[in-house]
C-alpha cells in the first residue's frame, strides 16, 4: 500500500523540495530518500525520471523505493569512503539506517528500496499523495 508517491526529473534541485514535501516523515525516511535520488543524479544521469514512493508494510515498516529507467546501473556497496573522498558514503549511510535493501530489476527499469523500522506518523499516512512534480524546467 503506497502512502506517499511522487514522480520528478531527478535534478539537484529537485532533491531539497523532495526532502521539504516529505516534512511529516521522520529523518531517516528523508534521508535514505535523498541518498537514494541522489544516486540516480550521480550514476544515471542528471535530469533522469524517477518515482519516489513510500509505504507502511504490514510488519510496521516503512519501505522507500526509488526506480529509474535504468536497470544496469546498479548500487554497490563498497569498502568505508576515505576522508578525502568526495562520494561512496550514501549507501554506507543507507546501509546503517535501514534493517535492510535491495534492488529489484525489471525489464527497463530498476527500483532500489529499503526498509526502516516504524512507522511514519499518522498524519502522513492520512496525506494525499503529493501531485506529480516535474524538476529541471
Amino acid at each position: 500500500m503506497t502512502t506517499w508517491g511522487l514522480s520528478l526529473l531527478a535534478t539537484p534541485e529537485a532533491v531539497p523540495e523532495v526532502r521539504r514535501l516529505l516534512h511529516r516523515y521522520d529523518h531517516d525516511v528523508r534521508l535514505c530518500v535523498t541518498e537514494l535520488l541522489t544516486n540516480v543524479i550521480d550514476h544515471v544521469g542528471e535530469g533522469t525520471p524517477a518515482t519516489v514512493r513510500i509505504a507502511v508494510l504490514p510488519t510496521g515498516r516503512t519501505r522507500v523505493e526509488v526506480t529509474d529507467p535504468d536497470a544496469r546501473a546498479l548500487p554497490l556497496l563498497t569498502g568505508p569512503a576515505g576522508a578525502t573522498d568526495e562520494s561512496g558514503r550514501g549507501l554506507a549511510l543507507l546501509d546503517a539506517l535501514a534493517l535492510r535493501w535491495g534492488v529489484e530489476q525489471c525489464g527497463d527499469r530498476k527500483t532500489v528500496w529499503c526498509e526502516l523500522s516504524g512507522e511514519p506518523p499518522l498524519d502522513a499516512v492520512r496525506a494525499p499523495a503529493a501531485p506529480a512534480v516535474r524538476s529541471g524546467r
